[in-house]
């Protein structure tokens, strides 16, 4: 009767005895179904308890399983795409929300980890669910965003150093942004571990950011027309049309276009513009996209008019005319000839490209010049004389990463023309554009007088693959070899339209090559600075933020990185824009020190 009928019966003498059965039935009946739902009861609550102390787990079909001992590593995306709102709220604090409701989910001793995009020494530690939990409310934006890639390692790291060999749980809070993060679809994760992906965003939205901007030329001249040319991605499902994008220069706007762009793809927009001096120019590439309006603005820096100091040294003669053409009747070049017989070396120091033509031997103190030149990263041109001392010139080239020059006798009837060069290389990328790159261009008729082996490119050759001009890169020097003179006899290079183009390319390539942009995907930048001080402190500045970043000078490139969102104070922010390094209270040169920061 289980614990419910403690009572004794009682005999109850009844005169009718029909009745008395018919009682007894109906109320045998409704016991015993009461009895077994009560003992179904019992059954499942001892079920339940025992359940509850054994703690049994279903194991899943993939053979996943999350060992009881292993690390629950959360990563929190705090990049500037997370600034994005839903609900009047951004998707920051929703993922703090989010993270913070996850927590509860914790023992009080489990352990955990918080990871965002600043990868700090804090995230090394390993902490309790309370612990976890106050650090959520102090995370802030970052400018530095992280690859899936590099989140996962770095968690796959920091677990393996806490002697969690597997068996974890990866949780990530994040927009999911491909065009910065990455693509899901190439993660790897060990199988004895779990990703959790938790996205954090609305329905999909249009998003256009700027990938690059670059000239059509190698220089931006004053008082003429220049053309940039902007290339523009869409991330979203939708193409966009009619959208304006506006030029600024120095904060003034000097044009604007209105282009279109395909979903998931990319665009050209092209802005000519006059700039009315030389130096370095602030620009801007702006235009509206909202909702995502963090990466609307893109800051670049232009060149005007820069001073290239070209250095002309000829044998015997006075060299040919066409190098004095190129390089003596245009504002940029500072040009200077000299004949190499006489020329004071000292002047070499202060060259920014020096073009060594018809000297027949090379050796002495010249020798030692140039060596000294090319080691300090000076850029060279040779163009040989019609019989060069080939030993000399093997001497001097050995160290230059050039081999075995030998000369040959040519005729006329030993012409053939140069094969065309790849129009998509580097160094041919903005001589050509996008209407030319697919014509055929007239190839000079040429004769070799030397030839060697090289360890660089081949920037022109014959159609037999024998090199005509060369480029050798030697640290941050280029030395460029050229296989004939330029004397109309050798062959009509000089006369042709490639020649003027490639030596401007030589000369722009000769100095230092400052990006147009900085990327936050960087975090660490390299200037040249000049009168570079040892010990000194640079301090960056963009309007009234100032910032000691942490710096390294080795000679006079200066590396300097930018502080991480946990570094900096309360009211501060590292934003995108220009920025100035300073000295002692003093802005430096602007050239060798703004430095200008994009989102993308």
């Amino acid at each position: 009767m289980h614990l419910f009928n403690f009572r004794r019966t009682r005999k109850v003498f009844f005169t009718n005895v029909a009745f008395l059965k018919a009682v007894k039935t109906t109320t045998s009946s409704f016991r015993r179904l009461k009895q077994l739902l009560i003992m179904a009861a019992r059954m499942a609550f001892i079920l339940s308890l025992v359940l509850a102390f054994s703690q049994p787990f279903l194991p899943s079909k993939n053979g996943r399983n999350v060992n009881a001992g292993g690390l629950s590593s959360i990563y929190l995306d705090n990049s500037l795409s997370m600034q994005n709102e839903l609900d009047k709220k951004s998707y920051l604090d929703k993922a703090v929300a989010k993270t913070e409701e996850l927590l509860t989910a914790f023992p009080q001793g489990a352990r955990l980890q918080l990871l965002t995009n600043d990868f700090s020494a804090d995230e090394h530690r390993v902490g309790n669910v309370q612990q976890i939990k106050e650090r959520t409310t102090s995370i802030g934006y970052t400018h530095t965003p992280r690859t899936f890639e590099n989140v996962l390692k770095r968690q796959m790291s920091l677990a393996g150093k806490h002697n969690s060999q597997g068996g974890n749980q990866y949780f990530w809070f994040s927009d999911f942004q491909r065009s910065t993060a990455g693509d899901l679809n190439k993660i790897k994760i060990d199988s004895s571990s779990r990703l959790y992906l938790v996205p954090v965003q609305a329905k999909s939205t249009q998003n256009v950011f700027v990938d690059s901007v670059w000239l059509n030329t190698p220089f931006v001249r004053e008082m003429q027309s220049n053309v940039l040319t902007v290339k523009l991605f869409n991330t979203g499902e939708q193409p966009v049309e009619n959208l304006q994008v506006k030029l600024f220069i120095d904060e003034i706007q000097v044009s604007s276009e209105i282009t279109s762009i395909p979903a998931k793809s990319s665009g050209q927009a092209r802005f000519s513009f006059n700039v009315k001096d030389k130096g370095f120019k602030k620009g801007r590439i702006s235009f509206d996209d909202t909702p995502i309006t963090f990466d609307n603005d893109y800051y670049f820096v232009l060149n005007a008019a820069p001073s290239i100091e070209i250095l002309h040294l000829f044998g015997q003669s006075s060299g040919s005319k066409y190098i004095q053409t190129v390089f003596a009747n245009d504002s940029i070049f500072s040009f200077k000839s000299f004949s190499a017989l006489n020329v004071d070396v000292g002047l070499l120091k202060s060259a920014n490209l020096i073009v060594l033509e018809g000297v027949q031997s090379i050796e002495g103190s010249m020798k030692s010049a140039l060596q000294e030149f090319v080691g300090s990263g000076g850029s060279l041109l040779v163009i040989p004389s019609q019989n060069p001392d080939l030993s000399s010139y093997n001497a001097f080239a050995a160290g230059l990463n050039i081999r075995n020059i030998q000369s040959r006798n040519i005729t006329e009837s030993d012409f053939s023309p140069l094969a065309e060069p790849v129009k998509s290389s580097s160094f041919f990328m903005d001589i050509f554009d996008n209407s030319t790159k697919k014509e055929m261009i007239q190839m000079p008729e040429q004769g070799g007088v030397l030839t060697w082996q090289t360890i660089g490119e081949k920037l022109l050759s014959f159609r037999n693959n024998q090199p005509f001009l060369t480029q050798t890169k030697i640290n941050t020097a280029k030395v460029y070899w050229l296989a004939s003179p330029l004397d109309p006899q050798f062959g009509d290079f000089a006369r042709n339209a490639l020649f003027v183009p490639i030596m401007y390319k030589i000369a722009a390539l000769s100095v230092r090559q400052e990006p147009t942009a900085y990327s936050f995907k960087e975090n660490s930048f390299s200037v040249e600075v000049k009168d570079a001080l040892k010990n000194a402190v640079y301090k960056l500045r963009r309007g009234k933020l100032e910032l000691i970043p942490v710096q390294n000078l080795v000679g006079k490139q200066l590396t300097i990185e930018l502080p991480k969102a946990n570094q900096l104070n309360d009211n501060q922010e590292v934003e995108s824009g220009y920025y100035e390094l300073l000295l002692n209270g003093k802005l430096k040169n602007f050239w060798h020190l703004t430095m200008i920061v994009k989102n993308q």
